[in-house]
């Protein structure tokens, strides 16, 4: 069952659905405090646009909010491995330095709606806005930096995305943090023309 095509209806996530919704908890202080208290600065200051799924018979219910952005993935500088790895479908007459891309900046499923196959159906949603012929700009992949903790990691993986770096160690170095830093997130991408649905 598709929850959210067949329960809910999806709106921006404005100040004004906030101001009119129940309060909406993922279970994650962090992401909580973006969606409450960030999403209307972030899209006055044009860094991303927010949107959620609100219930069809209570539309001040949130089931899911998330934020996407413009992105890219820039190969310039990844280690020869990771960028074969990245653009070894693409036509080599098309090799360019960086490779527009979709950016979920955020994305939270109301701890009361869990285990119902949301986030997996969210994500299969934003591979299908990154793909609509509508869209007047294209991309080739959608990214996170995914909390690097068991679950959000295995949570993108099970949902064919692949981590950009192999290892953390080269993910610190090309971010530029020390061998002894903590590594809060891992950058992640699925490919679109991979996409089946």
């Amino acid at each position: 069952m598709k929850f959210l095509q067949e329960n809910c209806f999806l709106s921006l996530l404005s100040q004004g659905v906030l101001e009119n919704s129940n309060i909406f908890s993922c279970g994650d202080a962090d992401l909580d405090d973006f969606f409450q208290n960030d999403t209307a600065k972030f899209n006055a200051q044009l860094l991303g646009k927010s949107y959620c799924y609100r219930l069809d018979n209570d539309d001040k219910t949130i089931v899911c909010a998330f934020t996407l952005s413009n992105a890219s993935i820039d190969v310039r500088n990844l280690p020869n491995s990771r960028k074969k790895k990245l653009i070894t479908d693409i036509p080599r007459e098309k090799h360019i330095s960086s490779y527009p891309a979709m950016l979920i900046g955020r994305l939270g499923v109301n701890k009361d709606f869990g285990r119902k196959g949301i986030g997996t159906e969210l994500l299969d949603t934003i591979k299908m806005i990154a793909l609509d012929e509508a869209n007047w700009a294209s991309c080739r992949f959608v990214t996170v930096d995914a909390y690097n903790n068991e679950s959000a990691l295995k949570y993108y993986e099970n949902n064919g995305f692949l981590y950009l770096f192999s290892t953390e160690e080269q993910e610190k170095e090309f971010i530029g943090l020390s061998e002894n830093s903590e590594l809060k997130t891992r950058i992640m991408y699925f490919d679109l023309i991979t996409a089946k649905f």
